[in-house]
């Protein structure tokens, strides 16, 4: 949460809703594993990187969300994805090292009810 109003941004509150779903298992990573969840029907949300190199991996992601009726959200950065997902090293001092890009991720359990995920259904 941000320090002055209390307030939370969507891309904070993205950032909560993945790290309580990571805490239950219920984040899928990568573009293979997402897809296929994405076709089984079984992913409630889907994150999508707008920095991938093929122009196809987020036609093909887009139609999936579109014809399963799964909310979609775009983020900007595949590397800061691949952040929040859990694919980097965390150092002594608690900071992201060796990130790795996330082009894709899924979430089929939110986890527990919080105001981040209150946010997130707001903004969709």
């Amino acid at each position: 949460m941000s320090v002055g109003d209390g307030a939370m941004d969507t891309m904070e509150a993205l950032r909560e809703t993945i790290k309580n779903a990571l805490v239950v298992g219920g984040v899928t990573k990568g573009l293979r594993e997402s897809v296929k969840k994405l076709d089984q029907r079984q992913a409630l949300l889907c994150v999508l990187a707008e920095s991938t190199d093929e122009k196809n991996i987020t036609k093909l992601v887009e139609a999936l969300c579109n014809e399963h009726n799964i909310k979609l959200i775009k983020v900007d950065d595949a590397k800061k994805l691949g952040e929040w997902v859990g694919l980097c090293k965390i150092d002594k001092e608690g900071n992201a090292r060796k990130v790795v890009r996330c082009s894709c991720a899924v979430i089929s359990d939110f986890g527990r009810e919080s105001q981040a995920l209150d946010i997130i259904n707001e903004q969709l």
